[in-house]
This record gives structure tokens, C-alpha cells and sequence, in this order.
């Protein structure tokens, strides 16, 4: 009181931010979402054996099974974008993870080619909703000084959740049969729409406190805006290199670990399908250290472009090693492969990046653009890589199923290695931020 007498112009006192824990509370059960899209996402790789035996398929049909995925989150990454500032975070992530656990459930039970495809068309389209979800709970339940760190965390629990579909998902296919297994996702993930809905609240100002987002992108957007705020946000130089730019290092992770690694790594080293997987997961493993790592290490030096020039740069030579040298130690592949993901990590700035190049307003649709971007890469790759296998097949069988030599793998893998080195020359043309917002 005698404060506010001393100076009757200062401003009332108005609510405090909401408690750290609420914060992660709130954040946390998207992130749980992501994490069983990221198990869904990269299953096949574990699962390559039994789909080809199950289904009677080659590397190509293989590899657009498993792309289904992907065709249909990349899609929806644009729409899920202008979703997210229109409708908000709770919404989306509920309906995504209804529509996941729905699809989880149809691939487990599907008899043939036609419905494992379906189940995996709908389960990339429902956690489509994930990522830019996410980003648009940290915008505003965190400060900005942790949104880079927040956006690498998001990747560490995602990873998480691949990391689970490698060792561990290869032994309970081993002992349930990979059918179970994904009854069992599938209930998980609708028992998580439930609580998402029960807990989640898209601003803090709905539970009594105060926002951390900026004004301009608190509430529902205004309408009409849409399809102009986009195009606003593609009018940006360095979103349109930034859109490009990430499917050259996360195409790779997804292509080889998500798919092609397991077999390669048999094929190349003679390494049992269980070592293999380890491998591809330490992979993962390196990625999610990587993200919340560089990304923090970004937010302190307030920089964006050196940590994700240099990530990409060091992903493309640790690619080449591991594609164009089989005959390197144990030790080495794996150093290799730790350092390519944890590299890799640095495409986490990419969104800090691309949410300092627009608008405030626009900072949703901004996440999509640049997520789909980041998914077309393993979009493409997977089924790519695919067709070059079987372009390069020899006839060679084992209990039905294709077998592959390893120049064929080489060849597939040349697609990974160019599209790394464009990812780098892509970012070397982007404009530094320094950290700041550059358009109001």
C-alpha cells in the first residue's frame, strides 16, 4: 500500500507466472504423445522381417509401408501449423492421440497389405499434431529464453520413444509376437487422449496465471488469416531455407534407423538383427542428446546458423564413413553413428530459428512449414532407397525374403550422403537472427 501511494502511476500487481512443474505438467503429457509416435514412426525397422514375411513383400512396398507414415504427417504438417493458432494445443493433441490409438489398433489386426497401410496412414496423420502442438504449449507456458531448450527436450522424449522401438521392441516381438505388441500401443495411446483432454489447458491465464507468449498470439487467430499468414510466412527468406534444409539430416536418421539400418548392418559388418538394432538406437540415442544440448547451447551463445551449419556438416561426413567403409571397428561405427545423431540434434534450432523470422502471430504455422520440411526428408528416402534395392536385387532369398548385397546398400545410401551435403549448403545461405524476434 504505501508502495502504490509513493507512486500512484505504477500498475497494479497482475497475476504471477504459472509454477514450473504446471509448466512441464501441461507440456509433458504432449510429450508423451510424441514419444509413441516416434515408437510408431520407426517400428519397422525392427519389425522388417516379419512385415516382408507377413505381407509378401519387397524392399519397395516395404519401404511405402513404412513411408505411409510419413506421407500422411507430412501432408498435414501446414495444416496442423494454422491449426494450432486457431484452435490451440489441447484440442489437437487429444484428437491426434484418438486417431493414433484407432490406427494403432487397425495395423495390429490387419489381415493383409491394404489394411496394415490404412492403420498406418492414420496413425501418421493423427500425431502429425505432436510436434508443432508442442512448440505451441512451451510459447506459453516457458520463457523464451527456453524455448530452444524446451524444443530439444520435445526431440529427447520423441527419441525416447524410438530408442523403445529398437532393443526392447525386438524382444517383445521376440516373445509376443509383433501383433501384441501393438494392440498394446494402440490402448495406450487412447488411454492418453483421455487424460490429455482431463489435464491439458492451452495458456496459463485458463488455470489463473500469466502467459509468457506474446500478445498478439494469445487466443484463438483472427479470422480470415489464414491462408494470408501463411503466405506471409513463405514471403520469408530464410523460412523458405529452412523448409528445405532439415530433410537432409532428420531423412537419413529415419531412413537408416527407421528402416534400412538393421539389414546394412548385417549385410555390411555381420552383426546379429539384435546388435543391429542397439546400433541403429544408439543412433537415436546420440540425436537426443544432441537437440536439447545444441539447442540450450544456441539460446546462450544467442546464435542459430554456426551450431546448425556445423551439425550438418559433421552428419555429412559421418555418413560417408559409415556408408562408403564397411570395413571400419566395431568401435569406430559406433563413435560414427553417436556423432551423426548427436549432430543431427542440431536441426532442434531450426524452430527457434524460424519462430525469430516471422511474426509472433505466425509462429504455429511457421512450426508446421518447418516441420514438414524436416519429414519430407525420411518421406522420400525411405521408399527411395527401397526402389534402388530392388533396382539393384541380385535374386538372392532367405525363408521367402529378400536378401540384398552390400553395393546395392551403398548405392541406396549414396541418396543419404547428397542430400546431407545440400542440407549444409542451404543453411550456409540463411540470415542469423542472433536470437531475436526480426518481424513484429
Amino acid at each position: 500500500m504505501a508502495n502504490a501511494l509513493a507512486n500512484p502511476s505504477a500498475p497494479a500487481a497482475g497475476p504471477a507466472f504459472a509454477p514450473g512443474w504446471l509448466g512441464w505438467s501441461m507440456w509433458g503429457l504432449g510429450a508423451l504423445l510424441y514419444l509413441l509416435g516416434f515408437f510408431q514412426r520407426v517400428a519397422p525397422a525392427v519389425l522388417t522381417r516379419e512385415l516382408m514375411s507377413d505381407f509378401g513383400l519387397a524392399a519397395a512396398s516395404l519401404g511405402h509401408l513404412s513411408a505411409l507414415y510419413f506421407y500422411a504427417y507430412v501432408a498435414l504438417q501446414i495444416p496442423m501449423g494454422l491449426l494450432a493458432d486457431a484452435w490451440g494445443p489441447r484440442r489437437l493433441l487429444s484428437l491426434g492421440a484418438l486417431g493414433a490409438g484407432a490406427g494403432s489398433l487397425l495395423f495390429a489386426a490387419a489381415p493383409g497389405l491394404f489394411w496394415a497401410g490404412l492403420g498406418r496412414l492414420l496413425v501418421g496423420a493423427s500425431v502429425a499434431v505432436g510436434w508443432v502442438a508442442l512448440l505451441k504449449l512451451a510459447l506459453h507456458w516457458f520463457a523464451p529464453s527456453r524455448y530452444a531448450l524446451a524444443s530439444g527436450l520435445a526431440l529427447m522424449v520423441g527419441i525416447a520413444g524410438a530408442l523403445s522401438a529398437g532393443v526392447p521392441l525386438r524382444l517383445m516381438t521376440d516373445a509376443l509376437g509383433w501383433r501384441p505388441v501393438m494392440l498394446v500401443m494402440g490402448l495406450i495411446t487412447l488411454a492418453m487422449a483421455v487424460a490429455i483432454w482431463l489435464w491439458v489447458r492451452d495458456d496459463p491465464s485458463q488455470r489463473g496465471f500469466r502467459s509468457h507468449a506474446h500478445p498478439e498470439v494469445r487466443g484463438p487467430a483472427r479470422s480470415g488469416g489464414v491462408l494470408r499468414g501463411l503466405a506471409e510466412v513463405w514471403a520469408q527468406r530464410n523460412l523458405r531455407l529452412l523448409f528445405a534444409a532439415p530433410g537432409g539430416m532428420v531423412g537419413p536418421v529415419f531412413a537408416f534407423s527407421g528402416l534400412w539400418g538393421v539389414p546394412f548392418l548385417q549385410v555390411a559388418y555381420g552383426l546379429s538383427p539384435t546388435l543391429s538394432a542397439g546400433l541403429c538406437s544408439l543412433l537415436m540415442l546420440g540425436w537426443a542428446v544432441g537437440g536439447p544440448v545444441l539447442g540450450g547451447l544456441s539460446d546462450r551463445i544467442r546464435r542459430r546458423k554456426p551450431l546448425y551449419l556445423g551439425g550438418a556438416l559433421a552428419a555429412s561426413l559421418g555418413w560417408s564413413l559409415v556408408a562408403y567403409c564397411p570395413w571400419l571397428p566395431l568401435w569406430l561405427l559406433a563413435a560414427s553413428l553417436a556423432l551423426i545423431g548427436f549432430a543431427t540434434g542440431g536441426m532442434i534450432i531450426g524452430f527457434a530459428f524460424a519462430k525469430e523470422s516471422v511474426p509472433p502471430r505466425l509462429a504455429g504455422t511457421a512450426s508446421g512449414v518447418v516441420n514438414m520440411g524436416v519429414m519430407l526428408g525420411p518421406t522420400i528416402l525411405q521408399p527411395a532407397i527401397g526402389l534402388v534395392l530392388d533396382a539393384l536385387w541380385d535374386g538372392g532369398l532367405q525363408g521367402g525374403v529378400r536378401q540384398y548385397q552390400l553395393a546395392a546398400f551403398q548405392a541406396g545410401f549414396s541418396l543419404i550422403v547428397l542430400w546431407s551435403l545440400l542440407c549444409s549448403l542451404l543453411l550456409a545461405l540463411t540470415r542469423e537472427t542472433h536470437c531475436k524476434q526480426t518481424q513484429e
